[in-house]
């Protein structure tokens, strides 16, 4: 049947279920599935850690590890969105999952994505201002500031999600299937039956702003953040000044590597196969998020101090 007589007989009725085909090419499925679940038990072990720390200590109750924490909380919901879909598929052989589950995921997943590019911006934005203006700091980043510019976050991710899962669920999807490894705004358009060229522009705008503008953003305040750190006199200032950014900086790195190195693939005009697709988001939903939380606990000191006392039994000194 052709793609015009498809859409003709099409009643109009979405589908109950969707079935995950992702995963059908590839040989030894327990050990990825168990790959996978290891490293979402990391993820979790590591940004609940992280969470725990700095809600339990009073002393870190300051701009800097309240945007931390926030970022902690974004990683779990973020991961926990498509790790729970792969971890069913590849152990518990369970390859469909619900319409409305699937949605619902969809916009958790999409949620994530732009709340973690949103509380990057806002972790550059603490960054600079601490080594622009630091007799300043205390005044310009108050806690509730901090917590004004985090719920705005939320409002701005929230708003821009629905509007991807609105236009999901507006489709026909008269062929329940979905070849990629989760359910994510291009698997639920490719799995519909309408010509999907003309539902790129929403995600395309998307992509713009996180990686147009936010990332455009981040760049230029680290611009800035290094010069006036190479016009510190102090050698030794200018090592610990840089010492508090580069966590940041590797955080960055890991999440915006993999949409750049796409989006310069797709550029240039390399066709990428679904599993190298698959690959690349799978590797950009767990490992990335693996390294947020270890690197905050490695190369913050408060964190890592505390996480050492813990783990040691020894009490707080006052």
């Amino acid at each position: 049947m052709s793609y015009t007589e498809l859409l003709v007989n099409f009643t109009g009725h979405n589908t109950e279920e969707f079935t995950i085909t992702g995963f059908d090419q590839l040989s030894h499925q327990k050990l990825l599935g168990f790959l996978i679940f290891f490293t979402y038990f990391l993820v979790l072990l590591g940004s609940v850690t992280n969470i725990c720390i700095i809600t339990t200590d009073r002393r870190l109750h300051t701009p800097m590890y309240i945007l931390i924490c926030n970022l902690a909380l974004v990683d779990i919901m973020y991961t926990t969105s498509a790790s729970t879909t792969m971890i069913s598929v590849l152990l518990a052989e369970v390859k469909t999952i619900c319409y409305y589950s699937c949605i619902s995921r969809m916009y958790i997943y999409h949620l994530g994505d732009i709340e973690e590019c949103l509380a990057l911006s806002l972790m550059a934005l603490d960054r600079t201002i601490a080594v622009s203006s630091p007799l300043r700091y205390h005044s310009i980043l108050t806690n509730p500031r901090i917590f004004l510019l985090i719920i705005a976050s939320w409002l701005i991710g929230l708003g821009a999600a629905v509007m991807l899962a609105v236009q999901a669920d507006s489709l026909p999807y008269c062929q329940p299937i979905i070849r990629y490894v989760f359910c994510d705004f291009p698997a639920m358009v490719r799995a519909a039956c309408v010509d999907p060229e003309p539902y790129w522009m929403l995600g395309v705008i998307l992509g713009i702003w996180l990686l147009g503008v936010q990332f455009t953003l981040i760049l230029l305040s680290y611009m800035k953040l290094i010069y006036t750190v190479l016009r510190l006199p102090n050698t030794g200032r200018r090592v610990q000044l840089f010492n508090t950014c580069i966590s940041h900086i590797i955080v960055v790195s890991s999440y915006f590597t993999p949409k750049i190195v796409t989006w310069l693939l797709t550029r240039i005009g390399v066709t990428l196969s679904l599993t190298e697709r698959n690959a690349i988001l799978i590797i950009a939903t767990l490992l990335t998020f693996l390294i947020n939380p270890t690197v905050y606990c490695l190369k913050t000191k408060e964190i890592r101090r505390r996480f050492i006392q813990i783990l040691t039994r020894k009490a707080t000194p006052k």
